[in-house]
């Protein structure tokens, strides 16, 4: 029998139970005593983390993101903290979370999977099988400078985080496209549908459940209801029968319109990234925009690739690191995401150059040499500031609208064009 999840934050070890005993107590007023004993607490995190191997399950298909960590974050957690971190890369996140699952329910504690780059409904699956270590994440030291009341910190695409994962970069949704071509782009996402009609063959998205068409689904929902506020965050199956008749109508419209007439959509992210690069249509879409610079930079993308700005804002998230339950070394584990979320590494993650990931930290938090350094990044050319990309951003729906918007989408509109 898999035993509850509080029952095993006590076998992990003392180091773990006493951070989770901490997290529990912080309401209490601070103290002296209470900061030597949370400082004595991670002190015993990483005694017990030291000569461990740490295994991060991660998606696999952006190589700036492989070469982050295996070539910034895994040296600095050998150096620093004496953990080897072995990434471990995976299709889909989803393959991750089958496999937390399957090793929760043999009762596995010293299973293959002890760290996962997760968000959304991965997240959500792990917490309703109660597959995560939680009470955890809140102590991390470097947690002190995260914005506590950052609503993309708070919940993940509706579920509350509750020290069950600890934030690791932010994300904002956005399209892009070729200045070159389309010299007049649109400014709202109403206007992008309405410009791949009037330009048939040169748009199209990934087909759901990838994750960028997803997003896209979900964004075309907000837009013909009236906007966010017309759509609850949490599922509601009411609303979901109210408001998918308008979104399929229009998504079959819009598809004789896209590449290849809407006979085929790409089947993921990195294949409409090709169709981009490649020429044949003249805008793509992405949850990683600084990435832009790179590809820009490389000769990728064209040198007249430029972020498309919509007034009535995008999708922003977060991303974070998740520790199975059935993790055998939750303090490297720890250790881990702690270093990852730490001013160093925020800042070489940000770094266009490195991966060009926006920062989970709060500027305002930071030390004076921290902030110093994110100012001293260099500017893109391509992709603006993240409070810019972010303007009039709004919050994800649950994972709820996820999978049923996904499902749904392959019956009305894919399945209409078979």
């Amino acid at each position: 029998m898999t035993p509850p999840p509080w029952d095993r934050r006590v076998r992990v070890g003392v180091g773990v139970s006493t951070i989770v005993a901490l997290g529990l107590s912080a309401c209490a007023a601070p103290s002296t005593t209470g900061d030597t004993a949370r400082s004595q607490a991670w002190s015993a995190v990483l005694e017990q983390a030291r000569g461990e191997t740490v295994r991060m399950w991660m998606y696999g298909g952006d190589p700036q993101g492989n070469d982050y960590v295996d070539d910034v974050l895994a040296p600095a957690a050998a150096d620093q903290l004496d953990v080897t971190l072995e990434r471990v890369p995976v299709a889909d996140t989803a393959d991750a979370v089958t496999r937390v699952l399957a090793e929760r329910q043999a009762g596995v504690d010293d299973g293959k999977v002890d760290l996962v780059w997760v968000n959304g409904d991965n997240f959500a699956t792990g917490r309703q099988a109660g597959a995560w270590l939680c009470g955890w994440a809140d102590e991390l030291p470097n947690g002190r400078y995260t914005d506590p009341d950052d609503p993309l910190l708070e919940t993940d695409f509706g579920t509350p985080v509750d020290a069950c994962e600890s934030p690791w970069h932010k994300a904002q949704f956005t399209l892009a496209y070729d200045s070159d071509a389309v010299p007049d782009p649109p400014t709202t996402l109403a206007g992008v549908l309405e410009w791949a009609e009037e330009h048939p063959g040169r748009f199209t998205y990934p087909a759901p459940p990838d994750f960028t068409g997803s997003v896209f689904v979900r964004e075309v929902l907000l837009s013909v209801s009236g906007g966010p506020d017309a759509v609850p965050p949490a599922f509601d199956r009411a609303a979901y029968d109210d408001l998918a008749p308008d979104l399929w109508e229009r998504l079959r419209d819009l598809a004789p319109s896209l590449w290849r007439g809407g006979a085929t959509y790409p089947r993921d992210a990195p294949a409409l990234d090709r169709l981009f690069a490649d020429g044949e249509i003249d805008m793509t879409m992405t949850y990683g925009p600084a990435t832009l610079t790179r590809l820009v930079r490389q000769g990728t993308y064209r040198g007249s690739t430029r972020v498309l700005p919509l007034i009535d804002g995008t999708v922003g998230n977060a991303s974070f690191l998740a520790i199975p339950a059935s993790s055998g070394v939750p303090e490297a584990a720890m250790a881990v995401a702690d270093l990852a979320l730490s001013p160093e590494q925020q800042v070489r993650k940000a770094d266009p150059a490195v991966w060009g990931q926006f920062t989970a930290l709060d500027p305002s938090r930071l030390p004076a040499g921290a902030a110093a350094a994110f100012e001293a990044l260099p500017r893109s050319p391509v992709v603006p500031p993240f409070p810019v990309l972010s303007r009039n951003a709004h919050g994800e729906l649950d994972a709820g609208w996820v999978s049923a918007l996904d499902e749904g989408w392959r019956r009305e509109v894919l399945g209409a064009g078979s």
